[in-house]
């Protein structure tokens, strides 16, 4: 059956949207984001397509609505109940420092001291009650707590996660009082064992709730007046979708949607391009995010901090940000040498080009000066500004305390940022025992397809694939996700103490658990795929490693089995003498979706695509560049670098000695030169 879904992903700076009608044909739209209400900017990227909300079947959107809230402190007031004796655990946290060198910085904690209360209660490690849970105290708090002004609340107890009943007792009392469902209990949030990080991930989530349900029922509205009368899904940071109606509450989920929804784009055309491996590197605005695709699927982990002191220890897709986007602000530091990020222009004022008032260089000032970027084809101009304004600025700033000359200072800019982004690279593949040269560069975002070639040559990667609508990705991400329920629980226990049964009885648990979330949504999931796996650790160690499990009834010899066989593959060390822990199990349902045909996200090209030729400066020398409308490119064409590829939302530069090939479904396929 044809169906009209739309994909919205809101971003810092643009909203994107891809329409697919009900004949296969794609439309697109790239709008402003309105910051005060992002609701506005949903409904005017649907207009902007000319799409009709009443006609749309199914809307899934990705957005940036808690990431936010987050990072600028925009929060819901909170209160948090917890065990007595540890209401300070938020603050104290781990043993770290905001920054690496010197006692510099501070932490201000979500829940402030004041209305982190405490009431008697104690459980111990295995789940036996030592102190029974003061009833009395906990609604004398509640009552307190609502008086200080508090919009959400969090019960915290030490050990819940090895038995929730003083929780669960506590909340029982809580929703009684409580005069809205903002109550958020740290073992149905996160069913893991270490105090600070499930505390910290259940203060996010209280403290984003109400922001992220205000919004979503701002954007229901304002859709329902508009005529649409169907589902909406939201993106989570683990990959996949959930329904509107059940996405509040577990909020902390939907941080880091917006990268997650990328790397899924990135795993869909994969799969749709015979490809199974490899590193995405989406670079925006502000900052460059970078994931690793093994075997056709993105790296999942539970190690999320958003910021110093606030761990999120929910699984979500593995990406790594470095400040480096094309926002980034090049200049020298105190001692005269060149420093590029991670303070950025943003969109206001922005890269000098913008003509809304930036003053000091940036990467994308830096890309026009070399000649990769169309003064004529940029977004978001004000004014537009002379290009003499810009030369200046890298003249002044950069050329003449080093001696260089602009073209010169601009090209030691873009470098240093390669750098910034290599090194997050890196850290996704080789840390990890990956070998970049067995991966491919999937290059996106709207800055991302600029540097792709020079970022592979430095590392040693092959080649570079550059998707049919790049600066639309993430927007592809949600058309093609998932519906996806994962969860996990703490066992924390040497393997040889656990019983079999133990092991089957949680997995199944975690199996049904997830199916019946999944396939309420019957609409949607054309079959579930369930997928277990254990997180463990030799006796004595901190880190954890993630071993799947091929189904619920493992025996406990195959899961020491592969425990040590993925040790060895990631430290080539084996340690028989030592023995195992299994820290947690975890199941992850994905309920797959429709699929979606990438092929009709470009218009057929009628082969006439050369449009001229510009100067272009690299490896310190200008050279002619052939400049290519990419929209019109046929399957098959090749391009030899030097060379521009233009289109509407992203510039592809190919360096010299490199060649393109446009394959079936409308990617660039680029050879690097060694």
């Amino acid at each position: 059956m044809s169906r009209r879904v739309a994909g919205i992903d809101v971003g810092g700076t643009f909203t994107d949207l891809l329409l697919q009608d009900a004949d296969g044909t794609v439309r697109i739209a790239k709008v402003p984001t309105t910051s005060a209400n992002q609701a506005d900017g949903v409904l005017a990227a649907i207009e902007a397509a000319g799409g009709d909300p009443a006609a749309l079947d199914l809307i899934i959107h990705g957005t940036t609505a808690t990431t936010n809230a987050v990072l600028e402190r925009k929060l819901a007031k909170v209160g948090l109940i917890t065990t007595a004796g540890f209401r300070d655990v938020l603050e104290l946290g781990r043993r770290t420092r905001p920054h690496p060198y010197g006692l510099t910085g501070s932490f201000e904690p979500l829940v402030p001291r004041e209305l982190r209360r405490e009431v008697v209660e104690r459980m111990d490690a295995r789940g036996n009650v030592l102190t029974p849970l003061d009833e009395a105290a906990v609604e004398r708090e509640v009552r307190a707590l609502l008086e200080a002004g508090c919009e959400a609340l969090v019960i915290h107890f030490l050990h819940a996660y090895a038995n929730p009943v003083h929780e669960q007792r506590a909340g029982e009392i809580a929703r009684m009082i409580w005069p809205n469902p903002y109550v958020t209990l740290g073992h149905e949030l996160l069913s893991e064992f270490r105090e600070y990080e499930r505390g910290t991930t259940a203060s996010v989530n209280a403290a984003v709730q109400p922001v992220l349900d205000r919004y979503l029922h701002r954007l229901q509205a304002k859709l329902a007046e508009a005529g649409h009368r169907r589902d909406l899904l939201v993106m989570n940071g683990n990959g996949g979708t959930v329904p509107a109606r059940l996405v509040a509450k577990e909020a902390a989920k939907t941080v880091m949607s917006g990268p997650a929804s990328g790397v899924m784009a990135a795993a869909a055309t994969l799969a749709q391009s015979g490809l199974s491996n490899a590193i995405t590197y989406d670079m925006g605005g502000t900052s460059t995010d970078v994931a690793l695709i093994a075997g056709g699927v993105p790296e999942v982990s539970a190690e999320l901090s958003i910021a110093y002191g606030l761990p999120i220890h929910l699984p979500m897709v593995d990406v790594r940000t470095v400040g480096a986007g094309g926002g980034s602000i090049a200049g020298l530091d105190r001692a005269g040498m060149l420093r590029v990020g991670p303070e950025s222009a943003g969109s206001m004022p922005g890269p000098i080009c913008y003509g809304r008032g930036g003053t000091r260089p940036t990467i994308t000032d830096a890309n026009l000066v070399l000649g990769r970027l169309d003064p004529e084809r940029l977004l978001a101009v004000k004014d537009p500004v002379p290009m003499a304004r810009i030369r200046d600025a890298f003249a002044r700033e950069i050329g003449d305390p080093l001696g260089l000359s602009v073209e010169q200072a601009a090209e030691a800019a873009i470098r240093l940022a390669n750098v910034h982004m290599t090194g997050a690279i890196r850290m996704v593949s080789l840390s990890r025992g990956h070998d970049p040269r067995d991966f491919v560069l999937f290059a996106f975002g709207g800055a991302g397809p600029l540097h792709a070639v020079a970022l592979a040559r430095e590392i040693g990667i092959p080649e570079v694939l550059v998707p049919a609508r790049p600066g639309l990705t993430n927007a592809l991400g949600c058309l093609v996700a998932d519906l996806r329920q994962d969860l996990v629980n703490t066992l924390n226990r040497g393997l040889d103490d656990i019983p079999e049964e133990e092991i089957a009885t949680t997995l199944s648990a975690q199996r049904e658990r997830g199916l019946t979330t999944v396939l309420a949504e019957r609409g949607e999931v054309e079959e579930a795929v369930v997928l277990h796996s254990a997180e463990m650790q030799f006796r004595g160690q901190t880190h954890l490693i993630r071993v799947a499990l091929p189904r619920p009834d493992v025996s406990r010899a195959e899961v020491q089995a592969a425990f040590e066989a993925a040790y060895f593959a990631r430290f080539r060390i084996r340690m028989p003498e030592i023995r195992a822990v299994l820290v947690n199990l975890n199941t992850s349902v994905i309920g797959k979706r429709r699929p979606f045909s990438l092929a009709g996200l470009l218009p057929p090209g009628d082969g006439d695509a050369l449009v001229g030729e510009r100067a272009v400066y690299a490896d310190g020398a200008w050279h002619q560049a052939k400049v290519w409308q990419r929209e019109r490119l046929a399957p098959g064409a090749r391009i030899a670098g030097p060379a521009i590829l233009q289109q509407a939302d992203a510039t592809t530069v190919l360096e010299p000695g490199s060649e393109a090939v446009v394959d079936s479904i409308g990617n660039l396929r680029i050879r690097v030169r060694a």
